[in-house]
């Protein structure tokens, strides 16, 4: 069982920045792929990005690529999302994931994850 707990999220004018990290506990952080997704009012969660195990291989959809760095720390058992130049769409409740199967390329699909952390808010203002 891997508990995880995001953290960084705030009110940002458009055009900032925020990094969110996500704590995970258990020994076995690192073996797992990482993944972050967004779900804002009356939206389906959706895939932002995500990272193997050993940070060599990472995914963005395609409205954050270039914006979004998703990046891992397995010494510290965290994972983080570096976000710059924040749109007023990027606004949603960001969540943490992570998929316990041992795989070279990170998944994208929500079903294709087995834990959750319990989400940080992000609201970009205009």
């Amino acid at each position: 069982q891997v508990q995880l707990v995001e953290s960084g999220g705030g009110l940002v004018q458009a055009g900032g920045s925020l990094r969110l990290s996500c704590a995970a506990s258990g020994r076995t952080f690192s073996s797992y792929a990482m993944g972050w997704f967004r779900q804002a009012p009356g939206k389906e969660r959706e895939f932002v990005a995500a990272i193997n195990w050993s940070g060599g291989t990472t995914d963005y959809a395609g409205s954050v690529k270039g914006r979004f760095t998703i990046s891992r720390d397995n010494a510290k058992n965290t994972v983080y999302l570096q976000m710059n130049s924040l749109k007023p769409e990027d606004t949603a409740a960001y969540y943490c994931a992570a998929d316990k199967h041992f795989i070279l390329t990170p998944r994208t699909g929500v079903n294709e994850y087995d834990y959750w952390g319990q989400g940080t808010q992000v609201t970009v203002s205009s």
